[in-house]
């Protein structure tokens, strides 16, 4: 192997490890963001963050009958679900800026 490849080589691994620290930065500020989404015309919204914690959930008190509860379960399924897949789509986007389009692994909790 050459000198040249020597240098290639380890000029390809600083790039790797510029891009590890980058995505580390960028892993943290999507933990730190936060995405709403609602159910049922908004009387359901729920909030979660990047980390796929659920943050938030208001239920509009017009919405609560005591008789159909299954509604109101639903509506609410139906918004953390919604405010999920957004929070993952939001970190997939911002790491596709780090990462330049590259197919990576799923990065464990935060792209499932």
């Amino acid at each position: 192997m050459g000198h040249g490849n020597m240098g290639n080589m380890g000029k390809m691994m600083k790039q790797i490890q510029q891009m590890q620290q980058q995505m580390e930065e960028t892993q943290k500020e999507i933990e730190r963001r936060t995405v709403e989404a609602t159910a049922g015309g908004g009387v359901v919204r729920a909030t979660v963050s990047g980390g796929l914690d659920l943050v938030e959930l208001e239920i509009d008190p017009d919405v609560v009958d005591p008789e159909d509860v299954d509604m109101l379960r639903d509506l609410i399924i139906a918004a953390v679900n919604e405010a999920m897949r957004s929070a993952q789509d939001m970190a997939r986007e911002e790491l596709g800026k780090v990462t330049g389009g590259l197919d990576l692994p799923n990065i464990p909790g935060l792209m499932n």
